[in-house]
């Protein structure tokens, strides 16, 4: 039993340890080290797209899409101000404003 959790603890760390190792010593080059900036920003993107756009695993629109009507408002103060505590802050409210009725 305990070989299973060493050997799943290992199968967890070593994929995610190992780049930054071996990275840690190497210089990118500046394009890449440019584009990998924006990976975070794309996953995140493509995970809420997914969540908003396919609720329970089927399109939606709005009214039987609320979350896609949350969004809205958080898409727009996102795009006006880069900022992503003011784009939570918005869409936190937003949701709440449509729970709340």
């Amino acid at each position: 039993m305990l070989w299973v959790i060493v050997g799943s603890g290992l199968v967890t760390v070593v994929p995610r340890v190992a780049p930054l190792a071996l990275l840690s010593r190497v210089a990118l080059p500046p394009a890449l080290a440019r584009g990998l900036g924006y990976v975070p920003v794309a996953v995140l993107a493509a995970l809420l797209t997914q969540a908003v756009a396919l609720p329970r695993g089927r399109p939606a629109l709005p009214p039987y899409n609320l979350g896609a009507l949350a969004i809205l408002p958080a898409l727009a103060v996102a795009a006006r101000t880069r900022s992503l505590i003011a784009t939570v802050g918005v869409a936190a409210m937003a949701a709440l404003r449509l729970l709340v009725r």
